[in-house]
C-alpha cells in the first residue's frame, strides 16, 4: 500500500514524466522518482524480501512435518517376500511350507504411508532461525542504505544539469560579446581607425566561442541523459532541472556529526548486524554439539495389485533420541571456522567506525574549502567586471587594443565559469557532509 500511494504521488505530482521527454523537475521530485524507478533501489528491495522469506522458513522448522509416500516394489526375496504378506494380510499357513519360505514366488507390494515428524528438542532450529533474522536485518539497512546511496547520486546529477546549463549560459554570452566585438572592430576598420589584425583577431575569437558553445550545448544533453537514467529512466531520454540548488546549512559541529553518523549511517548499522550475525552461526555451531529429540508418528496402508490401495494398515508412534558423539572433528572445526569468522567482522567494524569518522571529518574539511574557493571565486569575479569595464571604456576612447579588450572578456568568461564550477562543488560539498553522516535522504526530503 504503501508503495501504491508513493507511485499515485509521482504521478499526480510530476505527470509530464509519464509521455514527454526533457520534463522539468524540482530535486525533491527526481530523488522521490529515483527511489521508485530505481533498479538497484528494486534489486536491493528483493533482497531484503528474499531475507524475510529466508527468515519465515527458518522458523517454520519448529512446526512439524508431513509426509505422503507411495513405494511399489517387487521382490523373491524370501526376507521381502515374507514382510510383504504380512504387511498385506496374505500371510497363510501354506505360506510356512519350507519350499515356499525358501523359494518364494515373485510377489508385488503398494505402501501407502502418511507420516508426521515433530522436533521436540534442537537447538539448531533456535539458532538458525536467530541468524536468518540477523540476515533479513541486514538486508533491510542494506536496503535503506542503497536509497540513500541512489540519492546521493541524483543530487550530483542534478547539480551536474545545473551547472552545464549555467556553462551553456556562460557559452553564449561570450559569443554574443565576441560578435559585438566584431562588429566593433568592422566599424573601426571602415573608418579607418581601427586595423585589420583587429578585425581577424575578432573573428578568431569569435569561432573559438562558437566551438566552446557547441561543446557546452552537448554537456547539457548529456548530464540530462545522465539525470534521467539515474532517476530510472531509459537510455537516451532527457530530464531537466526545474530549480536551482544551493548548498544547505550544516547544523553541529565536527564532533555532534561524528556522534550523529554512528547512529544514522545504515552501512554502519548493516556491518554491525552481520557481526550480530557471525555471533548467532557461532551459537549454532555450538548448538550441534546438543542431542536432539524428534517425535514421530506414520500410518500405512498396503496392497498388491493396487496404488494407494488397502489390503491392510497399521500405525506406529515413538519418539527419537539422537546424540552424535564423534563425527571427526567437524563440527569442532565448524566452530572454530564460525569464531575466526566473527573476530574477522568484528575487526572490519572496528576499521570501519574509524573509516566513518574519518569520512565526516574529510567532508567537513572539503566543505571548508569549497567554502573559501566560492568566497575567493565571487571576489575574482567582480574583479573580473570591473577590469573588463574599465577596458571597454579605454577600448571606446582608443587607449586600449583589441588583444586587450578579448583578453579581459576572456578573463570574465573564466572568472563567472570559475564561480559556477565553485557554488555546484560547494554544494556537492554540503551534500556529501550529510552523506557522510547518514541523514542525506532527511535534509533532502524534509
Amino acid at each position: 500500500m504503501k508503495t501504491m500511494a508513493r507511485a499515485i504521488f509521482l504521478l499526480a505530482a510530476i505527470p509530464s514524466l509519464a509521455s514527454a521527454e526533457g520534463a522539468r523537475i524540482s530535486l525533491r521530485e527526481a530523488v522521490n522518482l529515483a527511489l521508485e524507478r530505481s533498479h538497484m533501489v528494486k534489486a536491493a528491495f528483493h533482497e531484503q524480501k528474499a531475507g524475510e522469506h529466508a527468515h519465515s522458513a527458518s522458523r517454520s522448522r519448529y512446526f512439524p512435518s508431513l509426509y505422503l509416500e507411495e513405494t511399489f516394489s517387487a521382490s523373491n526375496s524370501p526376507t521381502r517376500v515374507f514382510m510383504m504378506k504380512l504387511d498385506e494380510g496374505r500371510f497363510s499357513q501354506n505360506d510356512f511350507l519350507i519350499s515356499n519360505l525358501n523359494n518364494p514366488a515373485t510377489h508385488t507390494d503398494f505402501r501407502t504411508s502418511v507420516s508426521i515428524e515433530q522436533p521436540l528438542f534442537d537447538p539448531v532450529i533456535a539458532k538458525g532461525a536467530a541468524v536468518a533474522e540477523k540476515e533479513q536485518e541486514a538486508r533491510g539497512l542494506a536496503y535503506e542504505r542503497q536509497r540513500e546511496d541512489v540519492a546521493f547520486l541524483v543530487f550530483s546529477d542534478y547539480l551536474e544539469v545545473q551547472k552545464a546549463k549555467a556553462f551553456q549560459a556562460i557559452a553564449d554570452q561570450a559569443v554574443e560579446d565576441a560578435l559585438e566585438q566584431l562588429r566593433l572592430a568592422k566599424t573601426r576598420s571602415e573608418k579607418g581607425v581601427g586595423l585589420k589584425a583587429d578585425e581577424l583577431r575578432a573573428r578568431t575569437y569569435l569561432s573559438e566561442t562558437e566551438q566552446r558553445r557547441i561543446t557546452a550545448e552537448n554537456d547539457v544533453t548529456v548530464a540530462r541523459m545522465r539525470l534521467a537514467l539515474a532517476t530510472g529512466g531509459e537510455a537516451g531520454v532527457e530530464l531537466d532541472t526545474a530549480e536551482d540548488v544551493t548548498a544547505g546549512h550544516i547544523s553541529g559541529d565536527a564532533k555532534t556529526l561524528v556522534g550523529m553518523s554512528s547512529a544514522k549511517r545504515l552501512d554502519l548499522k548493516e556491518l554491525e548486524a552481520r557481526r550480530e550475525q557471525a555471533e548467532s552461526v557461532v551459537a549454532q555451531a555450538t548448538a550441534n554439539f546438543w542431542p536432539k529429540i524428534y517425535a514421530g508418528a506414520a500410518y500405512q496402508m498396503n496392497d498388491k495389485d493396487t496404488p494407494f490401495g488397502r489390503e491392510n494398515d497399521a500405525w506406529q508412534a515413538g519418539a527419537t533420541f539422537k546424540w552424535e558423539l564423534f563425527d571427526g572433528m567437524r563440527r569442532w572445526n565448524d566452530r572454530q571456522r564460525a569464531n575466526a569468522e566473527l573476530r574477522a567482522v568484528s575487526e572490519r567494524l572496528e576499521q570501519y567506525r574509524k573509516e566513518v569518522t574519518f569520512q565526516v571529518s574529510e567532508a567537513l574539511l572539503r566543505r571548508a574549502e569549497a567554502g573559501k574557493r566560492l568566497e575567493v571565486a565571487r571576489h575574482a569575479f567582480l574583479d573580473a567586471e570591473e577590469g573588463m569595464r574599465l577596458t571597454a571604456a579605454r577600448f571606446k576612447n582608443s587607449l586600449a587594443l583589441m588583444v586587450e579588450m578579448l583578453d579581459a572578456q576572456t578573463a570574465l568568461k573564466n572568472a563567472r565559469a570559475n564561480l559556477v564550477q565553485s557554488e555546484s562543488d560547494y554544494a556537492l560539498a554540503t551534500a556529501r557532509v550529510w552523506h557522510a553522516a547518514g541523514i542525506l535522504l532527511e535534509e533532502v526530503l524534509k
